[in-house]
């Protein structure tokens, strides 16, 4: 920041150009250059982190129109340092370079940065030089914030379905009904991912209809008790139309997440929240829509997640459309091939220390043999240890 008079420039530099979490350390440092000699009273620097929101409502009474204000406001961050205190004298800084390093401790808790129509999460670092008988002198840096979503949690794995359906009417005639059923694996996922969608769309009525499906962000504001929300498309698919009487599967149709922030509900002003939708349109009414919520996180999915996901999505929802596919099971062994031969039981013995030649001078060498049950012998119908003629059997109430 160019200033004119001695002040040269004053700037606020932040060591780390990434994205910052909560509970991290802010560092950077306040640099000063001055082309003579000049009194400073005090220097301070200041972090905050601050979601504002704002929109107007107009409203006609009678011939006038009457705007309403809706402002509302949240503090994630407020932290200052002086980095010149005043003391009632005034601090001489000769010409030249000055550097005043800084730290801040983050909050736990914060909301990522965003950036709205009615409104916006920002954070910033804000130096202000103060001197004697002259204006304050200001320079600003604004950061980056994330806040960490882990889809990991059992709440995120969890797989979502749902089904509706809708009687199609045309001028007060009945032309049938349209049903959709649709499952996804979970409700968390991070950008660059791919959705598998698992729908079933049955079209009764007289026409054909569309299927579509498509990721939606709400973005909700709220002010003085009142909710001003604002609805987009982040990508979308379109299916083959479905003839009249025909039915339409999908099986884990593929909707791949573009770069979007994550979801934010950490904050009580702001929310950002994403849902899959799957719509049918149906010619000459209304649209049928299914809601199914997602939250776009920022930690992927673990490997061992995945696994628990599917395991869970099979046993959790049942859908009958998602068992057409048979199994085909294995046939047991024959006993022969079970039973070891003298010849493989030779073979599971150990090896002679001779076959193995200088194999286990090795440091890393390690032999484990192998240990196998011998099956149990055939079924028969003669008891193989009959009892003898002299023995009386013995009375089982005695």
């Amino acid at each position: 920041m160019q200033l004119p008079g001695r002040v040269r420039r004053l700037a606020v530099q932040l060591e780390h150009g990434r994205a910052h979490g909560g509970g991290e350390l802010l560092h950077g440092r306040v640099q000063l250059e001055l082309r003579g000699a000049m009194r400073v009273r005090a220097l301070e620097v200041c972090a905050r982190g601050l979601a504002t929101v704002h929109w107007l409502e107009s409203h006609s009474i009678g011939l006038n129109i009457v705007y309403r204000d809706y402002t509302a406001c949240q503090t994630f961050l407020y932290r200052r340092r002086q980095l010149i205190a005043d003391n009632g004298e005034a601090t001489v800084l000769q010409a030249g370079k000055h550097e005043f390093p800084f730290t801040f401790q983050l909050p736990e808790t914060l909301a990522t940065s965003f950036e709205g129509k009615h409104g916006s999460v920002r954070y910033w670092v804000k130096a202000k030089l103060h001197r004697p008988w002259s204006t304050v002198k200001k320079a600003k840096k604004e950061f980056t914030v994330i806040e960490p979503i882990d889809i990991n949690t059992p709440a995120l794995l969890a797989p979502q379905a749902g089904a509706k359906e809708k009687l199609a009417r045309a001028w007060y005639c009945n032309r049938g009904q349209v049903s959709v059923t649709a499952k996804i694996d979970r409700k968390g996922y991070t950008p660059g991912e791919v959705i598998p969608i698992f729908a079933e769309i049955d079209n009764c009525t007289s026409r054909a209809v569309v299927p579509k499906a498509a990721i939606i962000q709400t973005q909700t504001f709220i002010a003085r008790g009142t909710k001003k929300q604002k609805k987009s498309v982040v990508t979308s698919i379109t299916g083959d139309p479905i003839p009249a009487g025909k039915r339409e599967v999908w099986h884990g149709r593929a909707l791949k997440i573009p770069p979007v922030g994550p979801s934010i509900l950490q904050c009580r002003i702001i929310q950002v929240e994403y849902s899959l939708k799957v719509c049918v349109d149906i010619p000459g009414t209304s649209k049928l829509l299914l809601e199914l919520p997602l939250v776009i996180g920022t930690i992927p999915l673990h490997p061992f997640g995945s696994r628990t996901s599917s395991v869970s999505s099979q046993y959790s929802v049942n859908l009958d459309w998602l068992s057409t596919i048979p199994e085909q099971l294995e046939a047991p062994p024959e006993y022969s091939a079970v039973v070891s031969s003298p010849e493989a039981e030779q073979s599971l013995a150990p090896p002679c220390r001779s076959e193995l030649g200088d194999i286990l001078e090795g440091p890393f060498f390690a032999y484990i043999q192998e240990f196998r049950f011998r099956p149990p012998p055939l079924y028969s119908e003669v008891d193989p240890n009959p009892t003898s003629d002299g023995i009386r059997p013995r009375c089982m109430t005695c």
